[in-house]
Parts: C-alpha cells; sequence; structure tokens
C-alpha cells in the first residue's frame, strides 16, 4: 500500500480503490484509450473532495475528475489520481423556478435532472446522445452540443456559474459577477486571463474557428467572442464560460448553476426521403441558415 492509499484511506469517508481490479476498469472510458490510473476516489460529499484534493496536493499527485465516463477523445482516463463523482455527488442543491435555473453537484446524470425538472414544466435542452448514462460535471468539463444545439446552444451557453476548488484548495465562485464584485482569488484569475486575452486578440480573432459547436480548447474569446452565437445575450463575460471545456484542467467543480428552458408543450417528428446521402446533406445548409436559434423561445414553450 503506497503511502497516498494510506493517507486517503486515513482521511476520507469515501471508498478508496487502488486494487488492480479497480485501476483496470477506470484506464478504459469510451474512447480506443487506455491508461492505468494511479488509484481511484470516489468522495461521498463535499468535505469529502476537498480532503481528497488536500491530501493530492500534498503528495504531488495529479487529479484527473471523472463522471460518466462516457467521452469518446480519451479525456477521463490518465496516469492520475482518479476522482469519480458519479456514485455520490449527484444532488439537486438548488432551484429557482422563476430564474429557471438549477444548481447540481457534478454527478448528477442529464436524465435523472430532466425528470426531476419535468413536474416543473421545465428542461436542461443540451440533450447529448448519451443523456441516461452522462453527467453534468462531465458535460461541462467537454462543453457538450447535443442534437439541438443549433436552437439552444451549447453547454457553455447554458451555464451561469461554477462553485470550484482551486489548485491551492481556494473554493471560488465563478459567474457573471463585475470585476469590483469578485473574491480575490478570482479576481487575480480574471485580471490575468483578460491581460493574455487581451493581448493575444490579434491571434485569437485569426486563428480560433467561427463556428457554433466550438468545444476544443480554452475559451479565451469569452471577452469577444468568435463564435456565430454569443456566449451570453447582453455580450456580458461570465468567468464560469472559461471553465466549460477545459476538461477539469483549471479547476474542480463542486456545484454548477444551470440555465433552464421551457419544455416543449408538444414534439413533432418529420420524416423526408432523399434519393441519397450526399442530397440530404446539401439540404442540412439550407436548414441551418434559417438560423431558427436566434428567434426567443415564447413562454409556451412551442
Amino acid at each position: 500500500m503506497t503511502s497516498l492509499e494510506q493517507t486517503l484511506r486515513r482521511t476520507l469517508k469515501g471508498e478508496v480503490l487502488f486494487d488492480r481490479a479497480a485501476r483496470g476498469r477506470y484506464s478504459t472510458d469510451a474512447s480506443i484509450y487506455q491508461i492505468e490510473p494511479v488509484g481511484i476516489v470516489i468522495p461521498r460529499d463535499e468535505t469529502d473532495l476537498a480532503l481528497a484534493l488536500d491530501v493530492a496536493r500534498d503528495a504531488k499527485a495529479a487529479l484527473l475528475p471523472r463522471g460518466a465516463g462516457t467521452s469518446q477523445c480519451g479525456q477521463t482516463v490518465g496516469a492520475a489520481l482518479i476522482v469519480d463523482f458519479s456514485k455520490y455527488m449527484r444532488n439537486v442543491v438548488g432551484f429557482d423556478k422563476d430564474r429557471a435555473e438549477v444548481t447540481v453537484q457534478p454527478g448528477v446524470v442529464l436524465d435523472q435532472l430532466n425528470a426531476w425538472l419535468r413536474p416543473h414544466g421545465l428542461w436542461y435542452p443540451v440533450d447529448v446522445s448519451t443523456s441516461a448514462q452522462c453527467t453534468l460535471g462531465g458535460m461541462a468539463g467537454n462543453n457538450s452540443c447535443g442534437s439541438r444545439s443549433i436552437r439552444y446552444g451549447n453547454m457553455v451557453h447554458n451555464v451561469a456559474a461554477m462553485d470550484v476548488i482551486l489548485a491551492d484548495g481556494t473554493r471560488a465562485r465563478f459567474d457573471s459577477k463585475r470585476p469590483e464584485d469578485m473574491q480575490p482569488a478570482v479576481r487575480v484569475i480574471a485580471d490575468k486571463v483578460a491581460a493574455l486575452a487581451f493581448a493575444e486578440r490579434d491571434e485569437i480573432e485569426r486563428m480560433f474557428p467561427k463556428v457554433l459547436r466550438r468545444v476544443a480548447g480554452y475559451n479565451l474569446d469569452i471577452f469577444f467572442p468568435q463564435s456565430e452565437r454569443p456566449y451570453t445575450t447582453d455580450n456580458s463575460v461570465n468567468l464560469a464560460h472559461l471553465l466549460v471545456g477545459s476538461e477539469g484542467t483549471l479547476a474542480v467543480t463542486e456545484r454548477l448553476t444551470l440555465k433552464l428552458s421551457p419544455l416543449p408543450k408538444a414534439k413533432t417528428l418529420g420524416v423526408v426521403n432523399f434519393a441519397s446521402f450526399y442530397k440530404a446533406m446539401e439540404s442540412a445548409q439550407h436548414i441551418v441558415k434559417l438560423k431558427r436559434w436566434l428567434a426567443p423561445i415564447p413562454p409556451s414553450g412551442r
């Protein structure tokens, strides 16, 4: 037993898995990659999570946050201490129907959340194909899109705030606060990121692809969005959008506050036959040009 494993077992209420079978299970995800982790921690709650991060930092062990492991590019495998949120940290911890916002722990599964929201006439519209397995924390990590992203936006367009733990153990909230209202640790980060972004503005504008579904890399363009769809409706800056898509490399998420949409009152399916695959693909460009996602969603949700 390594000193890291001993300390984790002595400190945490949650599960600590260092056996070969567990490391084998966590060495894979939905991708083609396979990398054996150092060990696995399954925290019981947010206190457990903070303690696990303290132990890992003291041991100089790399951390890898993980949800359901449904990513297809190897984001949830690595030679690190894996923190699995999917078993215990899966609670809805806040809800504001009037603001159409919900706050969840990162292990909440998308279908679980939408089932909870349905009686309130609301849903979380980033409807990815793995909705029965994927966690909201993982979706924020890889900036998930979903089949209706043209209408509702990506994950980054539907996150209002993130409560996180930074590398030094500081708890911080990333949201749309003005610089003068930010907590000191967040203000320092905001100032450094802003300085970097503006210093490299020409390069960002030249190199960042101007597409709706850009989900790779850090969102350094939050100050001057390159996407056809801005990050916010009023062109304000929300620092939580810097963390979305960062794959857990900038902070470890404790809670996410999500923006909800009215549940559609009715759904319609249209089936169109095409003579060939290429004809079907050609028609898609014309549908996209209609830009239905620009139209506001009426209160009825229709």
